[in-house]
């Protein structure tokens, strides 16, 4: 036991590592894996894992683009309630101008920090906006990937440095409201308007087209531009997005809660165990053996098959260990047994956020949520989350939505605004995600669907599409989207609608790739050839 705690204690701060990197260089790539964030394609470890592949980039829409004044005068560019603090030539790269900017919302008091990054030449005449990962809003190093495809980018931090939620009380003990603000929608919103500003203000012309690329909360930011702010976008991508983030935020610690008041934490190495047996169980429900759960809503496996097994180092399996795993499955409930919202997919790693660790062994509360719990909700830094009792964890659910679902949930279905406009969103999600559950996105899809008047009408501004196997922002057994931004920009300035978006996982010798289908479709194999090639998948109702 104790080695497979330090095997598993390893792990998480590997994880944590991870997290640091992909906060610190976010929304850049397009199949990205990672902790709540999204990182540039290309970059080493989990920091390759973003939201676009380094692709060449569109078409410029202005030929021969040049400026119209030096990287340096945008400097003495007044804007609004803002401080351009610097303005100057990348001295690693001529070919990228760096800008500095800082926002303020008087008499607040606050400090928006905004990152602007310009091509000196061969600006392919479009803005990309970029986002961030946990309670991160973005770094400077957000913007690198876009212009190195000819984009002009921004990135911001929302008004406070770092990945804690720590910034949500101020130094009076009292919840900093302009910081939650900031946080929840207004500091993309002053960044895209900064961005744009400044790339108008070097080329003498507006940018043609604007884009939004981002990955979990990066995903989340994005949704909510189209919710409110729906004229700075022209397209907006937005994976595994952090939508219902109050729900969210109390669902993550679901599974430790449900340890906690059981008195049975469950050993890394038994939730593993139930992982993996899920997998077996419902893996050739689509007629394909590909290690991956294709629908996870239709597995009907039950862990009371593991009772009396052994999982590895950690022992038996238990009846207890069993009903705490289906509990997890289950997702968040009253003390009636009632729903509350969506647990985590059977196919995802239950260790993400139901880890337990130590001698004795005890569950771990997620740390984004231990700060949701501390700073947002009791407003107390000492609040121990395992003094939590059911009654507790219902009131906080409960207190999280009226408290702050306005200014951060981010699940607004009404996107008239948006549509109007004419602008098109794209939303991918991993079905095997072990931090932001698909259901959450499929549910905020649903109901969209149902206020914007149908499928059919929802199709013309709206696409999802669903990746089965695929862990956060990519990664795990199945086959992880490409090429979204190329479907985005051909949707918003062509027309082009994407029917399906090509998937690809790299293996020993030939890539596994996979169609994924407009939801509700699915890829269907048709019976013969290759299950690694895409070509002997169509679209389908069903398998």
């Amino acid at each position: 036991m104790r080695r497979a705690n330090g095997r598993f204690f390893l792990a998480v701060l590997a994880a944590l590592a991870a997290l640091a990197v992909l906060t610190a260089t976010v929304s850049q790539g397009q199949g990205q894996r990672g902790a709540r964030g999204a990182a540039p394609a290309g970059a080493p470890g989990a920091a390759a894992r973003g939201a676009a592949p380094p692709v060449a980039g569109p078409k410029p829409l202005i030929v021969d683009a040049k400026p119209v004044r030096s990287c340096e005068s945008l400097a003495t560019l007044a804007l609004p309630n803002t401080t351009i603090e610097s303005a100057a030539i990348d001295p690693n790269n001529p070919g990228i101008c760096r800008v500095t900017a800082i926002t303020t919302h008087p008499p607040a008091g606050d400090k928006v920090t905004i990152w602007v990054g310009i091509p000196t030449s061969n600006w392919n005449g479009r803005f990309m906006g970029t986002g961030g990962g946990g309670f991160s809003g973005g770094s400077a190093g957000g913007v690198n990937s876009p212009v190195a495809q000819g984009y002009a980018a921004g990135a911001t931090d929302t008004g406070h440095a770092g990945a804690s939620g720590n910034f949500a009380l101020g130094a009076d003990g009292k919840l900093n409201w302009q910081a939650i603000r900031d946080n929840g929608h207004v500091g993309i919103h002053e960044m895209t308007v900064t961005g744009k500003a400044l790339t108008e203000a070097m080329y003498g012309t507006a940018p043609r087209y604007s884009y939004f690329n981002g990955c979990s909360t990066g995903g989340r930011q994005g949704l909510m531009e189209a919710q409110r702010y729906p004229q700075d976008y022209n397209g907006i991508m937005a994976g595994a997005p952090a939508i219902n983030w109050p729900k969210l935020m109390m669902q993550s610690i679901w599974g430790s809660e449900v340890m906690n008041e059981t008195g049975n934490p469950v050993a890394s190495c038994k939730l593993a165990a139930a992982t993996t047996a899920a997998i077996a169980a419902c893996d050739a429900m689509d007629g394909v053996k590909d290690g991956v759960i294709e629908d996870p809503s239709r597995c009907t496996y039950d862990p009371k098959a593991l009772i009396g097994t052994l999982a590895g180092d950690c022992g038996t399996l238990t009846q207890a260990d069993a009903d705490v795993i289906r509990k997890i499955w289950k997702g968040p409930t009253r003390e009636d047994g009632s729903f509350l919202w969506y647990g985590q997919s059977m196919g995802a790693d239950l260790n993400s956020l139901a880890a337990s660790r130590g001698t004795p062994l005890k569950p771990q509360g997620f740390n984004f949520t231990v700060d949701w719990l501390r700073y947002w909700i009791t407003e107390n830094p000492q609040f121990d989350w395992s003094t939590m009792t059911p009654s507790m964890y219902q009131r906080f659910w409960e207190q999280s939505i009226e408290q702050y679902g306005i200014v951060i949930g981010t699940d607004n279905p009404d996107l008239t605004d948006f549509k109007s406009r004419g602008s098109k969103l794209l939303v991918w999600h991993g079905l095997a995600d072990p931090l932001i559950t698909a259901d959450g996105t499929i549910d905020y899809y649903k109901r969209v669907v149902q206020r914007m008047g149908g499928a059919k009408e929802t199709s013309q501004f709206m696409r999802l599409f669903l990746a089965p196997g695929v862990g956060h922002c990519g990664g795990g057994a199945g086959p992880a989207p490409t090429g979204q931004m190329e479907a985005l920009v051909a949707w918003v300035e062509n027309g082009n609608a994407p029917e399906t978006l090509p998937a690809s996982r790299p293996g020993q010798g030939t890539p596994r790739t996979r169609p994924l289908c407009q939801y509700p479709l699915v890829a269907k194999y048709k019976g013969s050839g290759s299950t690694d090639d895409a070509a002997n998948f169509s679209c389908s109702t069903g398998f």
